[in-house]
């Protein structure tokens, strides 16, 4: 199943350049395409992200019906920058308000849920440097393609900046020294996703609208694990994007990652009787910070929730209700 599963399920954003037959392909199905950006202090990229696929995804060949900002209230000019391109701005805590609000990459992919009215929700990182079309039509390509797909991850290399130089390889951290160990010891087959914390990455509304997601920095590595349990190995896919560049976190802010997706990987583990959980975690992380020959501790509290199925929200459910009645009425 591993190596069918890689062979059938693995592609090359090549594999989709041709923009004109994706269009024709979503109209054909039938289908709204929505692009989701997650912001937050993103004023250097994302204006360039925006101009880029806005040209080529909506202008020039309209594979794109709706792209959006999701933010967490940026004090930069992210904000200024998205108005002034014309694309949608919503802020996180003003989404869905009976469900409260909660921190993190992973609220804002949530809530976008509610805001994105595409059949096909794509999700890109904000802060890429490399920005090309590539990043949006090579995950939307096997969705439209293949009707068993349900999901589609992006790959690439991951290059790293070290003193001011930027080497081709490197990047990519905490999937290297803890999701793809533990993806290999408790869930095997999601091994095979080369990058498996990708930020990039596009699903059907189904199947997004009936997962459970986390909010934080372990959005990326429960959805995997959501999806696999509730629609199978096989109706999930990635593409290779080739090369993403993106500024690189320091060592201290992988630690607060890995932290989070720490503790979404026991409370995974916990539910799938892969082991068995005697205490609630600690939600503190505790470190080390020296400075002028002075060590003192410092205390990180890193909560992580995790969302419902949105579709089980009343919420969305009565505004998906609404949004079809009046498809039915103005088609």
């Amino acid at each position: 199943m591993i190596k069918k599963w890689f062979n059938e399920r693995t592609f090359h954003h090549k594999q989709f350049s041709n923009i004109s037959k994706l269009v024709k392909l979503k109209k054909e199905q039938d289908l709204f395409i929505s692009l989701g950006l997650p912001t937050f202090n993103v004023e250097k990229s994302i204006g360039e992200i925006i101009s880029v696929i806005k040209e080529s995804l909506v202008e020039k060949y309209p594979l794109l019906d709706q792209i959006a900002i999701i933010d967490s209230h940026s004090s930069d000019a992210t904000v200024s920058i998205a108005q002034e391109l014309g694309v949608e701005i919503y802020f996180d805590d003003e989404v869905l308000t009976s469900m409260g609000t909660e921190q993190g990459k992973g609220e804002a992919l949530w809530k976008s849920l509610h805001v994105l009215t595409g059949d096909i929700i794509v999700w890109i990182d904000s802060d890429i440097e490399n920005i090309h079309p590539r990043f949006v039509y090579g995950l939307v390509g096997p969705l439209l393609y293949n009707p068993e797909i349900a999901f589609v991850k992006g790959f690439y290399q991951r290059p790293i900046r070290e003193q001011g130089r930027l080497k081709e390889t490197g990047g990519g951290r905490v999937t290297e020294i803890l999701a793809r160990p533990i993806l290999n010891l408790f869930y095997p087959e999601l091994a095979c996703f080369i990058q498996p914390l990708s930020g990039e990455y596009a699903g059907r509304r189904e199947v997004l609208e009936s997962v459970p997601l986390y909010t934080g920095y372990a959005v990326e590595f429960g959805l995997l694990v959501e999806i696999w349990r509730q629609f199978g190995f096989m109706s999930m896919a990635q593409v290779d994007l080739e090369k993403r560049i993106h500024p690189n976190q320091p060592t201290r802010a992988l630690g607060r990652m890995a932290f989070a997706i720490y503790q979404a990987v026991f409370q995974l583990l916990d539910e799938d009787n892969k082991i068995r959980l005697l205490t609630r975690l600690n939600k503190v992380l505790r470190t080390v910070k020296y400075r002028e020959g002075t060590y003192t501790l410092v205390d990180n509290e890193i909560r992580i929730a995790k969302r419902p199925p949105i579709n089980s929200v009343p919420e969305y459910t009565a505004y998906r209700k609404q949004l079809e009645m009046q498809v039915e009425v103005d088609p």
